[in-house]
């Protein structure tokens, strides 16, 4: 398993939202959450046709994200490809999407 040099730059951070806040702006669809453990920034995972993670990851070069989706613990660093253990990291904010974010969900 490959190391991360970036968790000190995870932060106890609020979430912007309970859906990808791109997708929701713009009324588009996506598969799965990811949530910035630097700013709190929600995008849409790779799976999705807007990649909004990655995308927020390319604009700001915060390194680590958590899946967004209830019940996943792992995280990802973009800069050492390296996968994580999240379970210590806090998040406030919903433990659950609201139905009308998984409306947005593709089927």
């Amino acid at each position: 398993m490959r190391s991360c040099r970036h968790l000190d730059e995870i932060q106890e951070v609020q979430p912007s939202g309970d859906g990808c806040v791109e997708c929701l702006a713009t009324n588009q669809r996506w598969m799965h959450l990811r949530l910035c453990m630097e700013c709190g920034h929600v995008g849409c995972c790779d799976d999705s046709p807007n990649r909004h993670a990655s995308a927020h990851f390319r604009d700001t070069q915060h390194p680590v994200m958590r899946s967004f989706e209830p019940g996943e613990e792992w995280g990802w660093c973009f800069v050492d490809g390296a996968m994580l253990d999240a379970r210590r990291w806090a998040v406030d904010g919903p433990s659950h999407h609201s139905p009308a974010a998984n409306a947005h969900r593709l089927m």
